[in-house]
């Protein structure tokens, strides 16, 4: 089978590069405001596409000068990326597209592959030729096991980074006949493994929130236009590309460990979007305990619950695995041993209780064996997958299981 990848690398341009980035990117901002606000006010009138825009922007460049500079095919992308935006919007994926503003996160695609060069030059560093600019040094060479595919050009913090999309062929993986698990994600442990224990994550918002909350101050304090508000806004962007990173190496490490140690893995279906909906209300109807739920809104994002859904989506798929979704209506209140569903079983967060067969755990290791029950009961799993919680590791809270290390 086919298996598309990305790998991303830090560039390096030089002074011309960069302006010639930044004028690709203002041109590209541009334009995806342009093309919204002809939607927004003539959109239903004239029933305006991608196909009707792309007409009009062979005259636009025509007209504006420093648009021409720009490659034709980053500038038909925008285009392409604006038709998707509306779709995802009229299906109730997203919400309404927004208009882009300057310097925040300028980013680009170059969609021929074919065109883009890379090679390498020392152990770590190399070079990238991409359309109208040319040889652009980097960092965080490997090689590329397929063809590339198209090259998404970005600004982060003020640094330039590259994802290189590149399609590969891989053989059809056999089943996997490792044992099945199941995963209840929270905000006290990230991640708790069916018979494994349980796993915390870094928390790296919450670290880091002190620091942010102090440089988001010393914005606002600063002049708008400013040098020094600039400087000020790019050690707030720098705080949260750390915070980002962070995060994500850790999901990319527990995934990992899950996907190559377990053949099924199994979640409970979780409708994230609306878990984090804001508690404040209209002025009509305030809400109820706004600051509580804030702060639980908080911890949820910063466990990236979402993200390690899709890490180990991909990664188990990859080595003939599955990820399965089983509902998550009480899987905290029902136990695992007598399957009584009750209020009164979940005693707090931590401790589970049930009040009819007396079995005390905790609730989130609890509700893992639950979701891996259920998988079982709704006939996705035979019922040999539960003879492996007989075999509990006995993990503790923030450590890896042994063989993830």
């Amino acid at each position: 089978m086919k298996v598309q990848r990305a790998h991303v690398v830090k560039l390096y341009p030089d002074a011309g590069q960069e302006e010639f980035l930044r004028q690709i990117g203002g041109a590209t901002r541009f334009l995806w405001n342009l093309a919204l606000y002809q939607r927004q006010i003539w959109g239903r009138r004239h029933e305006l596409n991608r196909f009707s825009q792309s007409k009009e922007l062979t005259q636009l460049r025509a007209e504006v000068n420093w648009m021409t500079a720009c490659p034709s095919q980053v500038l038909q992308q925008v285009l392409n990326d604006l038709e998707k935006a509306f779709q995802n919007f009229f299906a109730q994926r997203a919400r309404f597209p927004q208009s882009r503003k300057k310097n925040r996160g300028d980013s680009f695609r170059f969609p021929d592959g074919k065109n883009t060069l890379y090679e390498r030059l020392t152990g770590k560093g190399g070079r990238l030729k991409l359309p109208k600019l040319g040889w652009v040094r980097f960092r965080g060479w490997r090689p590329l096991p397929g063809q590339i595919r198209n090259v998404t050009v970005r600004c982060d913090a003020g640094q330039w980074f590259a994802a290189i999309q590149y399609e590969y062929e891989i053989t059809d993986p056999a089943p996997r006949t490792l044992p099945a698990i199941g995963i209840d994600r929270g905000v006290a442990a990230t991640v708790a493994i069916s018979g494994q224990g349980r796993i915390k994550g870094p928390e790296a918002y919450r670290k880091a929130l002190k620091r942010l909350q102090r440089a988001q101050r010393i914005v606002a304090r600063r002049k708008n236009g400013s040098q020094n508000r600039h400087k000020a806004v790019l050690r707030v962007a720098r705080l949260h590309r750390t915070v980002r990173r962070v995060r994500a190496d850790f999901l990319h490490k527990v995934s990992h460990w899950l996907a190559k140690n377990h053949g099924t893995l199994v979640f409970e279906y979780l409708k994230i979007r609306n878990m984090i909906r804001s508690a404040a209300g209209s002025l009509a109807e305030l809400g109820h305990n706004v600051r509580q739920k804030a702060g639980l809104n908080r911890s949820i994002l910063d466990q990236g619950w979402g993200m390690l859904h899709t890490f180990c989506r991909y990664k188990a798929a990859e080595r003939g695995g599955q990820c399965l979704d089983v509902s998550a209506k009480n899987t905290s209140r029902e136990c695992c041993k007598c399957g009584h569903i009750a209020v009164e079983n979940r005693g707090s967060q931590a401790r589970f209780l049930c009040v009819q067969c007396g079995h005390t755990e905790n609730a989130d290791d609890n509700a893992s064996v639950v979701i891996l029950k259920r998988a079982v009961d709704c006939g996705l799993l035979p019922v040999e997958a539960l003879h492996y919680l007989a075999n509990k590791a006995g993990n503790t809270v923030g450590h890896f299981p042994t063989s993830c290390q």
